[in-house]
Formats: C-alpha cells, sequence, structure tokens
C-alpha cells in the first residue's frame, strides 16, 4: 500500500498536478497511513528523488520545480499540525533577494523546499539591504543566509553579497553565518560565487534546498 501511495505521489508531483497530489495523500490518510509516514516516508523522498533526477537545462523545468516545492510545502506544513509529537525544527533560515532585484521565484521554490525539510524560513521579499540580512539573521540565530540574485548587476553590485560579507567580517560574523547564493548569474560562471564573498552556490533552486540543510545541521553539531 505505501508503496502504491509513493508512486502516485512522485507521479503527480513530476505532472506539476496539485490536485492529485492532494488527492493521494488524503487517500492515504483514510487508509491510515500517519501523518508522521506521509511526510518521513513519501514527501522527503520524493523531493530527494526531484533532485537526483533534475535536468541541466533547468529554466526549462520551472514550473515542475516550483509545483514540487509547493506541493511539498503544503502537505508537509498540514500534515506537522497533525503529528501526535510536533516535530523539532532543525533550524531557521534566513532568504531574500538582493538589492535591485525583484524576481522572487527561485526564493520561492528553496522555501519550499526548506519547509519540507522541517528547516523554517524567514522570507525578507525582494531587494533587500545587505544590513537587513545580517541585521535579522543575527536576531533569529540564524546559521545562513541565502541570496537570490537572477541579474548579474545585482548579483555582483557592492549592495549585493559582496556587502553582506563585508558587514559578517565588520561584526565578527563570518564563522558563525554562512552565505549561500543562487540565480542565474551563478549557472553562467560557476566561480561567481567567489568572487562576490559567498560560501556556497546552487544550480536550482532545489538543490539549494539540501545545500542549505547542510549548513543547518553542520551548525547544530
Amino acid at each position: 500500500m505505501q508503496h502504491k501511495i509513493i508512486q502516485d505521489y512522485n507521479e503527480a508531483v513530476y505532472d506539476t498536478d496539485r490536485d492529485k497530489a492532494l488527492e493521494v495523500i488524503n487517500r492515504a490518510l483514510a487508509d491510515g497511513i500517519t501523518p508522521e509516514q506521509i511526510v518521513f516516508d513519501v514527501i522527503i523522498p520524493a523531493m530527494e528523488a526531484m533532485m537526483a533526477s533534475i535536468s541541466k537545462d533547468f529554466d526549462a523545468n520551472l514550473a515542475q520545480h516550483f509545483m514540487a516545492a509547493q506541493i511539498a510545502s503544503e502537505v508537509t506544513e498540514e500534515m506537522i499540525s497533525r503529528f501526535q509529537n510536533p516535530p523539532e525544527s532543525l533550524g531557521t533560515i534566513v532568504i531574500g533577494t538582493s538589492v535591485g532585484d525583484m524576481h522572487t521565484l527561485g526564493k520561492r521554490i528553496v522555501s519550499g523546499c526548506l519547509r519540507s525539510m522541517m528547516i523554517d524560513v524567514v522570507d525578507l521579499g525582494v531587494n533587500v539591504k545587505p544590513e537587513t540580512f545580517v541585521d535579522k539573521a543575527v536576531e533569529i540565530n540564524a546559521p545562513v543566509i541565502a541570496i537570490s540574485s537572477m541579474m548579474m548587476h545585482t548579483a555582483t553590485s557592492e549592495n549585493g553579497c559582496l556587502r553582506v560579507r563585508e558587514i559578517l567580517k565588520e561584526r565578527g560574523l563570518e564563522d558563525k553565518i554562512k552565505l549561500v547564493v543562487g540565480g542565474a548569474p551563478f549557472r553562467w560562471d560557476n566561480d561567481l560565487y567567489k568572487t562576490v564573498g559567498a560560501d556556497a552556490w546552487a544550480d536550482n533552486g532545489i538543490s539549494a534546498g539540501e545545500m542549505i540543510k547542510k549548513f543547518v545541521l553542520e551548525s547544530r553539531s
């Protein structure tokens, strides 16, 4: 039964069929599958499978990746509300787009993935000032700041990741907060993340979730 649920859910996600995915989950609940099993045995493995099968041409599959993340986030939040013992969050991270950048899709995919991985997200929105990233990370004790930039001039701007890195140095926080960047400019130049002072970059929104989770877990050890 559980194998069939996993198969049906995965097919719905790959077809970006939200209604079908939710129907599969509701059927599983009716058949006695626990919310805990749905999250840990269905949702998370499905996200991992999606990461393993991402095409090199990520832009051609934005809709699929976005829907996978949104479905995972929606179902996870609903199932957690039904857990007998709500799981402890692994941590909270800060995300937003750099100054001058108004694109939201990339960070929304990342946020959905992270929420399905039991990581809370504080989304600062778009056009975020460097000081705002750092101030919020310090306020909530976030081990990761994730910055999305879809244009080269916002990725390399003095008011983007470069300035966030400078502020971390000024405040003695370089060893406490990791910087992760993502967006088209970093796919064009795989070493650009080093130029802007980031600790890592992700090729796409879904793999970014896995990378950020790794940093969050390292901060707990």
